[in-house]
């Protein structure tokens, strides 16, 4: 087979798991949930509305805080993010059927559950994803973060997450979901976490066949039209090659890691935001374009860049794997359309959570016991949107 043209490998790229993910689709009689709305919260430059959009779902409100972010999302939607969540009253927010949200994550203290569950996420920005579910209880929500969050303080941070969202009243579920195995050559893992205020029958996607994943040739522009800027220089190029563990095949992605050490794959290590220039390079020579960068998260090639190199490459180590949010939202439409065919032939709906009676504004002295009352420890979670690959693997 000859040399695939620049415009032949993006025609590649945009069908193949893109056609694969749509024929997994869930798809039946018209019902209720053929449309939904939704609001997308710290919303980056729209990965989860992607996903959401392709099942049916309409945008009612997003927001996002920071304003090159916001002008590329602007720039692809047609509409301006509203600013600081925290700033805004959930009863101005339109009413909406899915909650979404990349929620980042910020340093506040757990000081002992004498406190109660404000003083537990007082501050936080996760407080206000609850406070908005509180005021409009939507029939699901979708969250996603970094996996090193279900480990974090021995588990004890995710454990609070997942009980103040249970104590909501929502049936919650949560996978740890890899980007390589819903097609992007890109190794991310994060975790996602879904719920649903009734007793939904809920399964994460299964990673889809390996024969319809994309390659790093798939995704690769020709080195002919990449800025010339993005090239390393020789010296750089040498003592890359000198320290990678192993000879690959072109071509390959290398990650040279904080204590120095490069390794060489087929797909790239997890974008980060805050990363070193050179923290992965291509075939040891250059860094990826502005468009290979958005190809690893999953963003069709229709998706405009708008902002400098920099900002997309803050913005996409920061953004989500789109495919892999697809997925989930074509599984959570999937249980959401099955819960109401079974609702209607049954005549009835069946018992929502046990807990459904909690009450964020109320309940202060509900913090879950879990964390020893005389200590006094500091979780760390990130600023910012803007400040998540910070911390990121």
């Amino acid at each position: 087979m000859g040399r695939l043209s620049t415009e032949e490998k993006a025609n590649t790229y945009q069908h193949t798991i893109f056609d694969w993910l749509d024929a997994q689709s869930p798809s039946g009689p018209s019902e209720k949930w053929d449309s939904f709305r939704f609001i997308d919260l710290f919303a980056g430059i729209g990965g989860i509305r992607i996903g959401f959009e392709s099942v049916g779902g309409e945008c009612v409100f997003s927001s996002e805080w920071d304003e090159q972010a916001a002008k590329t999302y602007e720039a692809n939607f047609g509409e301006k993010p509203a600013g600081d969540i925290t700033q805004i009253d959930a009863q101005d927010i339109p009413d909406f059927d899915i909650l979404l949200g990349g929620f980042p994550c910020q340093p506040f203290s757990i000081i002992g559950d004498k406190d109660g569950f404000e003083h537990e996420t007082q501050g936080t920005l996760f407080f206000d994803i609850l406070r908005i579910l509180e005021e409009k209880m939507p029939s699901a929500f979708m969250l996603e973060n970094v996996r090193n969050l279900t480990a974090h303080d021995k588990g004890n941070t995710f454990r609070v997450i997942i009980k103040h969202l249970e104590g909501l009243g929502y049936n919650v579920y949560s996978k740890v979901l890899n980007a390589l195995d819903f097609g992007v050559p890109q190794k991310r893992e994060r975790i996602i976490i879904c719920g649903f205020l009734d007793k939904i029958d809920f399964h994460f996607p299964q990673p889809i066949p390996h024969f319809d994943r994309l390659s790093l040739f798939d995704i690769l522009e020709d080195d002919d039209e990449i800025d010339k800027k993005l090239w390393v220089r020789e010296s750089i190029k040498k003592s890359r090659n000198e320290r990678m563990k192993k000879e690959l095949a072109r071509p390959y992605i290398t990650h040279e890691n904080v204590a120095g050490s490069v390794t060489a794959h087929h797909f790239s290590c997890a974008l980060r935001a805050g990363a070193s220039a050179n923290y992965i390079l291509i075939n040891n020579e250059r860094r990826p374009s502005a468009r290979e960068m958005l190809r690893l998260q999953g963003f069709p090639d229709t998706f405009k860049i708008v902002v400098p190199y920099s900002s997309i490459k803050k913005q996409t180590g920061n953004s989500v794997a789109v495919p892999v949010i697809k997925a989930v939202a074509n599984e959570m439409l999937k249980a959401l359309k099955s819960y109401e065919r079974r609702t209607i032939e049954d005549g009835k709906p069946e018992k929502r959570a046990d807990n459904c009676d909690y009450q964020l504004s109320a309940q202060l002295d509900y913090a879950p016991k879990i964390l020893s009352k005389s200590s006094s420890s500091s979780v760390s979670f990130f600023k910012s949107s803007s400040d998540i690959a910070l911390s990121k693997p």
